[in-house]
């Protein structure tokens, strides 16, 4: 899971089970409420989520005795069921949240795009580069695409012992390179996306560095 900070707080993106997303995508949920000591999501911000990109219409502190039965019911849930989770946690501020709808994540686009201009190349190139100088263990991007290459669908955890690496410092690593368009996540394992495969081929014929 991506965790970024907030000042001195360590947050966690506002996580919707299965049913909520499935709720959203048909139109039958459109609130959510949560207790933060700092909201994780922002008005006209967007969430990635499972099903998509999800728009976040409004974020606004609310007092939990004016959430009603109809909230409950927007929400996906009962007055009293919401209450008891939101009452579970002490510590914070009770925030109502506005869903707006789900679109098309835009990675699946940008994974498609294979015909890659000098232009994007260089792009792309430069972007690995930032995330080997910001990782720990020196260069690792290419490593890690040409590994998913010849090994398309192995599970996370025998790539992860491959590479002497824990399954979920692997795993958040992949998701850095799925973040560029560059592999797609199956169950079980990745794949180098259309766009990888283009970039592999070019960057080990040099074309990258043109």
């Amino acid at each position: 899971m991506t965790v970024f900070e907030v000042g001195d707080i360590v947050c966690r993106p506002m996580l919707l089970p299965k049913k909520v997303l499935e709720g959203v995508e048909k139109g039958e949920i459109d609130l959510a409420f949560r207790r933060w000591t700092r909201p994780t999501v922002k008005s006209g911000g967007t969430l990635r989520t499972r099903v998509g990109m999800l728009l976040i219409a409004s974020v606004e502190p609310v007092d939990i005795g004016d959430i009603t039965a109809d909230d409950a019911r927007r929400a996906g849930t009962n007055l009293g069921d919401l209450l008891d989770f939101l009452e579970a946690k002490e510590v914070g501020t009770v925030y109502r949240v506005e869903l707006g709808g789900v679109g098309p994540d835009p990675r699946v686009a940008l994974r498609e795009m294979k015909d890659l201009t000098s232009d994007d190349l260089a792009e792309i190139t430069a972007r690995l580069d930032r995330l080997d100088r910001a990782g720990k263990r020196g260069s690792w991007t290419r490593e890690f695409l040409c590994l998913i290459g010849r090994n398309p669908h192995v599970r996370a955890q025998d790539l992860a012992d491959r590479l002497g690496l824990e399954k979920s410092d692997f795993k958040n690593d992949v998701r850095k390179l799925k973040n560029l368009g560059l592999t797609i996540s199956h169950s079980p394992g990745y794949e180098l996306s259309p766009r990888g495969l283009a970039y592999l081929d070019r960057s080990e014929r040099g074309d990258d560095r043109a």
